[in-house]
């Protein structure tokens, strides 16, 4: 099994997304979550630094600048999407990630408050 650790970053840029009211409370995470063609199109105008600011958990021994590296999606690249944050805090707690699984957690609490 993969060993992840948190994304300090991409919590911070979730945490300020949250606060810019830049998200949807209301989705099939399913079916908005970025499939590998939006990943590859939102990559083709966009850095890795910014495609890492979606993902809350790094893969311990994946190469930087790779799409491997970077886990726990909790967006579609354009906003933070409360589902996200749930699949976040399940897969991350089924896997016992606790840094993660807490974070996830944490965002998604924050997101709760922000929106009433």
């Amino acid at each position: 099994m993969a060993e992840y650790t948190l994304n300090k970053a991409a919590e911070r840029r979730i945490r300020e997304l949250i606060d810019a009211r830049q998200y949807v409370l209301d989705s099939q995470w399913g079916e908005v979550q970025p499939s590998t063609e939006a990943q590859n199109a939102y990559l083709e105008n966009h850095s890795f630094d910014d495609y890492a600011g979606w993902h809350l958990g790094l893969t311990v021994g994946a190469t930087d600048g790779t799409k491997a590296r970077y886990a726990f999606v909790a967006g579609d690249f354009r906003r933070v999407h409360r589902s996200g944050l749930i699949a976040c805090v399940y897969r991350a707690s089924e896997w016992r990630h606790k840094e993660v699984e807490l974070a996830a957690h944490e965002l998604l609490q924050q997101l709760d408050r922000v929106s009433g």
